[in-house]
């Protein structure tokens, strides 16, 4: 039976319709708080954005930010949004400033849709404007206006407060992660000096710029001091660190794209015409890569970025009527980078020895990278190591962000989870025993290690991660001793080769429950002993209790419950006091005796009488 296409079939969404059943094609993903790019957090940027924009028009140098549970409370103190227009603004598409180009030069948002879809998303949103002593209100629930006050008189300065509590239909049971929110300001205040931002009534402020931004996100002191270079509309931070891969913080018009865009390709191609016009010498492309941190921020009329997220810049040109942006980042880097080195002997030498260091060990490790390469070509046609997905990345955000690996211990835990998942947006790599301690080996034993090899392959992070085919690698490891230490070997190894993935939030923790309590009514799971006794309480009538002891035991039609959309995600993190180093050295290096010590020290004893 084929169904009826008719006049009836066709029908018009409206604005907060279309927002609400398609949130992917205005927030990326929804999420529940757990990954940085999850949807609150876009809700949070949409509004901060039109702030920040209006300090850099030049108006409020002051951005204030409440947050008490789920409610979100944003007051800036510029122009604010002009009277006679608050309604259309914050529930009317296409609406908005920003299409003159002579209010808003070098806006981050241009199409007047981020605020709108903030509104569609929250259960409760207000928008209050404060304009030469008046001021306006107007209340929406689901996107549908509930309250709008009359013009009133007020002595509140010059200035607009967006509150708004994202819907939990939507989001389920989130909840902001501070740090995330925290870097989010840090990443507004380094790219806006003069600006500063409260949260919670804690002040943040930058005076350096990307200087301070990558001294924030280094974990360790740089090979030489940052180099930092600024211009019109352009501002780079260059360092090199010990460790592997490259790492970038990239920004247009104060915007962070996470995912780069056609600016972050022209620095990198200029950065090394650069230093080979420099050195007067072709040195290959990835020693000179090899462990840079750097951070780069351009200012562009009009960006068009490949989604409402802006976290992909699509722009060529710097403005409608300005060089390419690819010119325009070689012509700075040619002239400021290379007089930066000429000036300073010392870091121009310290950097040439990073180079011929990387040089070194990547021809050390070539012939065997060759021969890994092949083996994991054909494991990969071979064997059932990596079960993939059916999507990876595309130009679509809502895609890419779904995508997941989850690397397991065992063909009984790979197999419920194979089974469970979405074959579409998650995929499966399954470990054949105990990894290796890789902490304080070279990348070498990335090509020697066949589990590592094949692994490195199936996330095709060879290169860097900008090929990554997976946004979220998930571990996936028994809630015992020897799952913790799987895990333990796991992070030891990201972190050791490709701390980038750890720095952009890509790897993750999987939760599964330790208990199933249940009668013949309802089934409850239970992820600690504290979520067991309530459950216990609640079912009452002698429930059975089951206590998981791996990840096998637990069927694939129950997993589909624990890896679908109430999957629950630990992200592994890393913060500027965390001495990733030192850290490795006392928990996985060879110090036994002081780790025994603390073990001992730190050992918690249940006396029972």
């Amino acid at each position: 039976m084929t169904a009826n296409y008719t006049e009836d079939s066709i029908r018009t969404l409206d604005w907060k319709e279309h927002i609400r059943k398609r949130p992917g094609m205005y927030i990326g993903k929804l999420g529940d708080g757990s990954s940085q790019d999850d949807g609150i957090y876009v809700l949070l940027k949409e509004v901060m954005d039109n702030s920040i924009d209006e300090f850099m028009m030049g108006f409020g140098k002051t951005i204030e930010i409440e947050m008490t549970g789920q409610y979100v409370k944003v007051r800036d103190y510029g122009r604010g949004v002009p009277l006679g227009k608050l309604k259309d603004v914050a529930s009317k598409m296409n609406t908005g400033a920003k299409y003159d180009s002579k209010a808003f030069k070098k806006s981050v948002g241009l199409n007047g849709v981020g605020i709108k879809a903030v509104n569609a998303l929250s259960a409760n949103f207000k928008i209050e404007a404060f304009r030469d002593g008046e001021k306006k209100i107007i209340e929406f629930t689901y996107g549908e206006i509930t309250n709008e006050n009359e013009l009133e008189k007020t002595t509140e300065k010059n200035g607009t407060l967006v509150s708004f509590e994202p819907d939990r239909e939507l989001f389920g049971n989130y909840h902001y992660i501070e740090e995330y929110v925290v870097s989010l300001i840090q990443n507004y205040v380094f790219l806006n000096s003069g600006l500063t931002i409260k949260l919670n009534g804690q002040k943040y402020f930058s005076e350096n710029g990307l200087r301070d931004l990558l001294d924030q996100n280094m974990s360790t002191e740089g090979l030489y001091p940052i180099i930092h270079l600024k211009g019109e509309d352009i501002e780079i931070a260059i360092t090199h660190g010990n460790q592997y891969g490259e790492e970038y913080y990239s920004f247009v018009n104060g915007q962070h794209t996470t995912q780069g865009g056609i600016h972050l390709l022209a620095f990198r191609e200029a950065y090394v015409k650069t230093v080979r016009d420099f050195y007067k010498k072709e040195f290959d492309a990835s020693d000179i890569k090899t462990s840079i941190i750097a951070a780069v921020s351009i200012k562009v009329e009009e960006p068009v970025f490949e989604s409402q997220t802006k976290t992909k810049l699509g722009s060529k040109n710097i403005g409608p009527n300005g060089p390419s942006i690819r010119n325009f980042i070689a012509d700075f880097l040619k002239k400021e980078f290379d007089n930066y080195l000429h000036r300073n002997e010392e870091t121009a030498g310290a950097f040439q020895r990073k180079i011929i260091e990387s040089e070194k060990e990547r021809k050390a490790i070539s012939g065997i990278k060759k021969l890994a390469k092949q083996r994991a070509k054909k494991a990969s046609l071979h064997n059932k190591k990596l079960r993939d997905c059916r999507i990876h990345f595309s130009s679509k955000d809502e895609l890419k962000s779904d995508t997941t690996i989850f690397i397991t211990e065992g063909d009984s835990a790979s197999g419920s989870i194979t089974k469970s998942r979405n074959v579409n947006t998650q995929a499966v790599f399954s470990l054949k025993g105990k990894p290796l301690n890789t902490y304080g080996l070279t990348k070498k034993i990335v090509y020697e290690n066949e589990e590592f090899n094949l692994l490195q392959a199936a996330l095709d992070i060879e290169e860097g991660i900008e090929n990554l085919r997976y946004n979220n690698i998930v571990i996936a490891t028994d809630a015992d001793v020897d799952g913790m230490h799987i895990r333990l070997l796991l992070i030891t190894f990201f972190l050791q080769f490709f701390p980038d993935l750890v720095k952009n939030g890509h790897l993750y923790i999987l939760q599964t429950p330790l208990f199933r309590v249940r009668n013949k009514k309802e089934t409850l799971y239970c992820y600690s002993e504290k979520e067991k006794e309530k459950a216990i309480k609640k079912l009452k009538n002698n429930p059975e209790i089951t206590r998981f002891k791996g990840l096998g035991e637990i069927s694939p039609d129950e997993f589909k419950h624990f890896i679908g959309k109430n999957i629950r995600l630990d992200p592994v993190r890393l913060r500027k006091d965390d001495a990733v180093n030192d850290l490795l050295e006392f928990y996985m290096g060879k110090n036994t005796p002081e780790r025994q010590d603390f073990i001992v020290e730190n050992l918690k004893i249940d006396v029972v009488d």
